[in-house]
């Protein structure tokens, strides 16, 4: 496993078988032993390696381990929760996000006492795209609160998203199944009162949290030694890049088009220089000001907080023995997948490596 050697706040510098009718109308012969089952094509293939045997016994160790524990188990002996009331102003929200240095917050109805869904990065990007679409309006925006977040949706027809939640008692397999199912990155955990049957929101559940659990707690962890190469999780084709020069406008519309959370930015070579993530927006709207969208990339990069982790990257060569080795010791939320020379070859992210664990090859198992 490698990180790119960059100054992480600053661009770098450069069922049955078919019925068939026919068979009816011929004439019956004496009966003859069935034919032998045919095997199912997953037994056809070359007889497994030591290798394969351990990623498998792996993988079946991990599944297991996710469905005795429970999602609640995932959650620190202390953790910090904070609820945003829909009647706050879009603005006054993003504040207390950036100043408490989370990009996420769950949503509470005051009116209903009810989960009202999750505040993120997508919302924001919405206000912007709502600017972009209706420039005349921009007096108005300071004026949004969280509960006209819906209203934005539809004025500028973006998806809306479903938000999903579990129990904080249940497996967490279903969990995971769940954020797979829904394509969510993270995922509420909702209990109910048992006097007054009102519900609570305990916290929320991220993909990173799930993996780090995992990688502390399954020794199997280390047997997963096969190369990404071999596993075909890695996107490779149709990858969205960018580079130094790019509006940093034109990085949100494709944001949005491709329905991810980060853009690689590279060079004119392939070569990959940094990352620009939608949580890099918040940054640069967080006083209101919409103008500097206008700015290019590298320039944007300048006003990156000086904690950014910076850029996680493997190989195909790394298994994800080592990417568990690095999720234990770092917050890592995806892996641009690089060459020797540091071109851009693939992106993992966290619900390519969740997808693999909860579904590869479960027909070897029992």
């Amino acid at each position: 496993m490698s990180d790119l050697e960059s100054t992480p706040s600053r661009p770098p510098a450069r069922l049955p078988s078919p019925v068939r009718p026919s068979s009816y109308l011929r004439p019956r012969r004496s009966p003859s032993p069935p034919p032998a089952a045919e095997k199912p094509e997953w037994k056809q293939k070359e007889p497994l390696t030591q290798m394969d045997r351990e990623q498998l016994e792996a993988l079946h160790a991990i599944r297991e381990f996710l469905k005795i524990r429970t999602s609640y188990d995932v959650l620190p002996v202390s953790f910090r929760l904070i609820i945003l009331d829909t009647g706050l102003l879009v603005k006054k929200s993003l504040l207390i996000l950036l100043q408490n240095g989370i990009v996420s917050a769950p949503l509470w109805n005051s009116k209903t006492s009810a989960f009202a869904g999750l505040l993120t990065s997508t919302d924001f990007i919405n206000v912007i795209q709502y600017y972009w679409q209706f420039p005349d309006k921009l007096n108005q925006i300071d004026g949004f609160r969280l509960d006209s977040l819906r209203e934005i949706e539809q004025a500028i027809g973006a998806t809306q998203i479903e938000t999903v939640s579990v129990h904080p008692m249940s497996p967490l397999y279903d969990a995971c199944t769940q954020m797979l199912s829904s394509r969510a990155r993270r995922i509420p955990l909702i209990d109910h009162d048992d006097e007054t049957n009102q519900e609570m929101v305990v916290s929320v559940l991220t993909q990173f949290r799930i993996l780090k659990f995992i990688a502390f707690n399954v020794r199997e962890c280390r047997q997963l030694r096969k190369p990404l190469g071999e596993l075909g999780i890695v996107k490779e084709k149709d990858i969205v890049t960018a580079m130094m020069n790019t509006p940093v406008m034109n990085v949100i519309h494709m944001l949005v088009k491709a329905d991810i959370s980060s853009v690689p930015i590279v060079d004119e070579n392939g070569i990959l220089l940094n990352l620009y993530e939608s949580v890099d927006i918040l940054t640069l709207i967080k006083n209101g000001s919409y103008q500097d969208l206008a700015l290019t990339v590298g320039e944007a990069l300048l006003k990156r907080p000086d904690d950014f982790p910076g850029v996680h990257t493997c190989s195909m060569n790394d298994s994800l023995d080592a990417i568990f080795e690095t999720v234990r010791r770092s917050r890592v939320h995806r892996l641009m997948v690089i060459d020797a020379n540091k071109n851009l070859k693939g992106v993992l992210t966290l619900s390519d490596i969740l997808q693999y664990i909860l579904h590869h090859d479960e027909r070897y198992e029992g």
